[in-house]
């Protein structure tokens, strides 16, 4: 075993302040997994917080592991050393369960890197008795996990807080009578998938034709919710200075979003809506004060938050928020942010014409974006940050163009507050590539390719560049691309994944070796009627209401509804 990485770990943990130390005699050993660094994952609090309630009970000890940096990986593979978890330095092949939280697709690829260094078989067929059992949570858990069945043996559908507590309680049961046998009860827990337990067929044209349960297992898998989440408080439970967020103690308000936007997976997966009171918030304030002065609060829309004002009253300590709905900032919340020393705040337009952002369900006017720019930038808070997508259903060259057309607005409001104040600040612009998700009214939606979504960019940065103290940053259109074939495959995908890792993450090698159509999953329309990867699960919300929705976006496009029946 390396001692360099050893030393690494502990340099880390002495950096730490809640990290949870526990004797692993006599319990159920967890290896819960981030599979990204350190710095992302600590910066994680579902992650944070099913680490810390795990380690609530007493017949387990839960540790944590990453995946390695660069030099560290190199290392790994010199000294022959398998990898480690972070508290006691334990291989993680000695654990009993090694459980992965999964928030991106595009970190599944390190869930195979991850198992390949901890010396366990990633392909589920190849392990034994011996190995750990290998579970999936996290909110691609729930939206879309099929990628990833030939990988995992138990996946935990929504959140969390409670469903863990069931999963330990039947291992402790049934461990003794085998994987398989266990894995079977574990079925029966309402929101645990065992994908071994449902057989799939296809369509000639590769769609698929029926997903079949047997030996018992339920035919839907019902996603788990907290119906109270004042019970569970998602904060910052392990503090460190080694992530994004390395002074801040983050508290989440609520969890999912009222307002429905037709792309946003938060606004469907998540439902139903709810708030945290505003007393727990201001507990867990106050008890964030030991590690920092200042507060981050999390949530699909912190603007929304029905106590956002009396939090801001109620707080002496610096805050801050990721972003802000234009059409829910109140000056309360303005003035605070400023007097936290906040020097740029983000709003999400999400289009630049407001035919687009109908279409999409994002009901913000023009006006409401420009009065939220200048409440903002009159207030001591000199640089604006604008979130938009392209790609997006019915877009058009005009609503391209009009990103452009609304960034010179804000920009005359920048310069009007500016000057007043003899300070000029900048506008930075966020371009991501629209993915449609599952669960959405848009998951049947035609995705845009490479090509297209590379020259609308080239377009916007082309004018974006005339317009002086305006910046942008862009997502990489084929790593968006690939995020499209993730988040819509299906089991089929899995032979991607194991020769992406395998040509040491060679997306466009691996598609050309294996054959598979990517296009067929990454930007193909689907049809309303055909049975999508994802059927099985139940998020809680009636599919006829998707087609509402997806049919009033497109007829804002000026499809009928004959066509739209067509599709």
């Amino acid at each position: 075993m390396s001692w360099k990485l050893i030393e690494k770990n502990k340099r880390l943990l002495k950096e730490e302040r809640g990290t949870i130390y526990k004797d692993h005699h006599g319990r159920i050993k967890v290896a819960i997994i981030y599979p990204n660094t350190y710095y992302v994952g600590m910066s994680n609090l579902g992650f944070q917080n099913i680490y810390y309630y795990l380690n609530q009970r007493d017949d387990v000890v839960c540790e944590r592991a990453f995946l390695p940096d660069e030099e560290d990986i190199d290392e790994y593979k010199r000294t022959e050393t398998s990898l480690i978890s972070l508290e006691s330095q334990t291989r993680i092949k000695d654990f009993d369960i090694v459980a992965f939280s999964v928030s991106f697709e595009n970190d599944y690829i390190n869930i195979l890197k991850i198992l390949d260094l901890a010396g366990i078989p990633y392909k589920k067929s190849e392990r034994n008795e011996k190995d750990p059992l290998v579970i999936m949570g996290g909110v691609c858990a729930f939206f879309n996990p099929e990628p990833l069945t030939d990988f995992i043996d138990l996946i935990a559908v929504g959140e969390g807080e409670e469903i863990i507590n069931e999963i330990m309680v039947k291992y402790t049961e049934e461990r003794e009578k085998g994987k398989r046998e266990m894995l079977k009860k574990m079925a029966l827990i309402e929101g645990c998938y065992v994908p071994e337990l449902y057989d799939i067929d296809y369509n000639e044209d590769g769609t698929i034709s029926a997903i079949i349960s047997k030996d018992g297992a339920p035919e839907r898998i019902k996603k788990r919710w907290i119906k109270d989440v004042d019970k569970y408080i998602a904060k910052t439970r392990v503090f460190t200075h080694n992530t994004e967020f390395k002074n801040m103690f983050l508290i989440e308000i609520g969890r999912g979003c009222g307002r429905g936007c037709r792309f946003c997976l938060e606004g469907y997966a998540y439902r139903p809506l709810r708030y945290r009171k505003a007393d727990k918030v201001l507990d867990a304030v106050a008890e964030g004060e030991k590690f920092t002065k200042r507060t981050g609060f999390v949530g699909a829309a912190v603007s929304d938050y029905p106590y956002i004002d009396e939090i801001c009253f109620g707080s002496s300590k610096e805050i801050s928020v990721s972003s802000l709905r234009a059409d829910s900032v109140s000056e309360v919340l303005i003035k605070k942010l400023s007097e936290s020393g906040h020097k740029t705040i983000a709003i999400a337009p999400e289009a630049g014409s407001e035919r687009l952002r109908r279409v999409i369900k994002k009901d913000i006017t023009e006006a409401d974006i420009l009065k939220a720019a200048r409440l903002i930038l009159s207030n001591n808070i000199p640089n604006l940050k604008l979130y938009f997508m392209i790609g997006l259903p019915t877009e058009t060259d005009e609503d391209i163009n009009a990103i452009i057309d609304i960034t010179k607005k804000v920009k005359e409001i920048l310069l009007e507050t500016g000057r007043k104040k003899g300070q000029l600040g900048r506008i930075t612009l966020s371009i991501s590539s629209f993915v449609p998700k599952p669960h959405t009214p848009f998951q049947w939606c035609k995705m845009d390719d490479i090509n297209s979504l590379s020259r609308k960019l080239k377009f916007l940065k082309k004018g974006i560049s005339r317009i002086d103290n305006v910046f942008i940053t862009t997502d990489v259109p084929k790593w968006a691309y690939i995020q499209g074939m993730l988040s819509r495959g299906d089991r089929r995908v899995g032979r991607l994944i194991d020769a992406a890792h395998k040509l040491g993450g060679d997306w466009k090698k691996a598609i050309k070796e294996t054959g598979i159509n990517s296009d067929f999953y990454a930007i193909r329309e689907r049809r309303l009627d055909e049975m999508l990867p994802w059927g099985y699960i139940d998020v809680g919300v009636k599919k006829d209401l998707l087609i509402k929705e997806y049919k009033e976006a497109m007829t804002r496009q000026g499809l009928d509804e004959t066509e739209l029946c067509n599709k």
